[in-house]
């Protein structure tokens, strides 16, 4: 561990949607982060993660004493995690219990303050269950005498946000909609950029410690309103919306798990908070850190822009804890392994095959995998939907389709688990192999560990399909790195 640092940050959710925004911002204020991580790879691929202002630390929050020890010597540390699964009332139960874990190891450690990020909502009756849960959160952080700044936000517009993802493919991909009646429920939507810069902001703002800061862009709308400025913006005909009274939260999440790529058990909190009125009821964040925030349809226009350039520096479907490589020993498992030769230097191949997924297709028989997907889909799995953050590059646990990255090694590996509602663990690996500088071998492994009859019954039911897709992929591999080799040779020679 680091020595006391008066610039040290502590910073929980690294690798998820806030936090992965917020560390570069931090460095460039000039303050030290120590990063949690339960999964220190999730890191590896970050521009930032190499600066020498940053340490990454393994855990998660659950052993006091552990957490004790990396909060030494942080001045500041902020708190920017929460469950978003909903698995009966499990989420609200884990929370209680990291908050109180977090604030007595914060008091152990001398931690000076502790920023949270929760969220806006009248107090009432009808608080959603997701909201009440943020704030018992707050409470529990302050309970050990450590000073807490809060700040509630609403809706967070950004690139790659699960909000702002609803929102795009609802209006993308729905020209007639009949919608729940939280539709009509005005909100007070804030831009993920305003979002970072009071969160850096109050580092350097003494009075904004010990306080509850609500936050907000200056438009307040209805979320039919926000439908009818995304379709403006993305230039689409005009959508017509029906908003019924039937369509419970529950409801709202299983549609909302149709029709985009958020999962219905991320999407039912979402769903649940849109049912509260969520404004600024007090403005003191613009007396102690006045700064003018983007409104609506900027904040859009924006996301919009990032989102068509690839340029999301995080993503939501990122976030959150994964499942390693499966411990393969006893048992039945399958294997399916092919290779291929390649005319082009192992970093082409190895680009070529990060290009997996998402806009870019399997190389081969993508109507099969869009099949694959909907029946996914349909079962209540991500299917295709997730797509993918960059088009070219990848990151150690983020998505691609229905597979996760649960290994990568530069020009040499790639290891995806699949996520699709299966009866077995499957993952699929990419191994590279120079032979010379010119000429590479591909080694492609498919394995399936089957879980009971059905599992068996799966396996050779697509045994046939596998000639098709996995022989096509590699030819596809084949002749994409060959290219890129091929279109970089020619650029080294004509300069």
């Amino acid at each position: 561990m680091t020595q006391p640092n008066h610039q040290a940050a502590f910073l929980t959710g690294a690798t998820g949607y806030i936090g992965g925004r917020l560390a570069p911002r931090l460095l460039e204020a000039g303050w030290h982060i120590r990063c949690l991580a339960r999964q220190p790879r999730k890191l590896e691929q970050r521009p930032w993660r190499d600066d020498p202002g940053v340490e990454v630390v393994a855990g998660d929050m659950t052993d006091e004493s552990v957490l004790t020890d990396q909060l030494r010597g942080c001045r500041v540390a902020y708190y920017l995690v929460h469950s978003m699964v909903v698995s009966g009332d499990t989420y609200s139960a884990k929370d209680r219990q990291l908050a109180e874990t977090f604030a007595r190891a914060a008091s152990a450690a001398g931690v000076e303050r502790i920023i949270y990020l929760g969220g806006l909502g009248e107090l009432g009756d009808d608080l959603s269950t997701h909201l009440e849960s943020r704030r018992e959160v707050e409470q529990l952080l302050g309970s050990t005498g450590v000073p807490v700044t809060v700040l509630r936000a609403a809706m967070i517009i950004g690139s790659g946000s699960a909000s702002f993802e609803i929102l795009r493919y609802l209006v993308e991909r729905l020209p007639v909609m009949v919608t729940p009646r939280w539709v009509k429920t005005e909100s007070q939507p804030v831009a993920v950029h305003d979002v970072l810069h009071w969160l850096v902001r109050c580092l350097e703002t003494p009075d904004s410690t010990g306080r509850v800061l609500e936050i907000g862009g200056p438009d307040i709308l209805e979320y039919l309103e926000l439908m009818r400025l995304m379709q403006e913006e993305l230039g689409l005909p005009k959508r017509w919306i029906v908003p019924v009274p039937v369509l419970t939260p529950r409801l709202s999440s299983l549609w909302i798990g149709l029709v985009t790529p958020v999962s219905a058990s991320i999407a039912r909190p979402l769903a649940e908070g849109l049912r509260n009125r969520v404004v600024v009821t007090q403005n003191d964040v613009q007396e102690v850190m006045p700064h003018d925030a983007l409104g609506c349809r900027e904040a859009i226009r924006l996301a919009i822009g990032e989102t068509q350039s690839s340029d999301i520096e995080t993503r939501w479907s990122a976030a959150g804890a994964i499942e390693g490589d499966p411990d393969w020993a006893g048992g039945t498992e399958f294997i399916d392994a092919r290779e291929i030769k390649i005319d082009a230097p192992p970093a082409a191949v190895f680009a070529a095959v990060c290009r997996v997924g998402g806009g870019n297709g399997w190389y081969a028989a993508d109507i099969l995998w869009r099949i694959r997907g909907w029946m996914d889909q349909l079962s209540g799995g991500p299917g295709l939907r997730r797509g993918r953050r960059h088009p070219d590059q990848i990151e150690f646990g983020e998505a691609l389709d229905f597979w996760r990255v649960i290994g990568v090694e530069r020009d040499r590996s790639l290891l995806l688990r699949a996520e699709m509602k299966l009866p077995g663990v499957a993952v699929l690996g990419f191994e590279i192999e120079p032979e010379t500088d010119t000429r590479t071998h591909l080694k492609m492994t498919a394995r399936f560990r089957p879980k009971g009859l059905l599992g068996l019954l799966y396996w050779y039911s697509v045994l046939p399909a596998h000639n098709i897709v996995f022989s096509g992929m590699l030819r596809g591999i084949r002749r994409e790195a060959e290219r890129m080799d091929a279109a970089a040779t020619e650029v080294t020679t004509t300069q």
